[in-house]
């Protein structure tokens, strides 16, 4: 025996009946602020340090970087051995 119950109701009233909490308004304050933050950082950022960051040694770092991506490509195209 099969039994089926369809149930039309939006997620607000769902939540409601579970008795789970509202957090629209919790999740809009956190968004705004992760916005801000955000905008806050990008403004102050310097592109050049960034990359000095990320690649140390230069144009040879990007070099190792991407050899290293081209390996790792490779080596999923490869056939698994048995």
């Amino acid at each position: 025996m099969k039994i089926t119950i369809d149930i039309d109701c939006s997620p607000q009233e769902a939540r409601a009946f579970l008795g789970l909490p509202e957090v629209g308004a919790m999740q809009e304050a956190l968004v705004a602020q992760l916005q801000e933050r955000l905008q806050e950082v990008l403004q102050t950022s310097d592109p050049e340090a960034l990359m000095r960051l990320w690649l140390p040694t230069g144009m040879k770092g990007f070099a190792q970087l991407q050899e290293q991506f081209w390996q790792q490509m490779m080596a999923m195209q490869e056939p698994e051995k048995k």
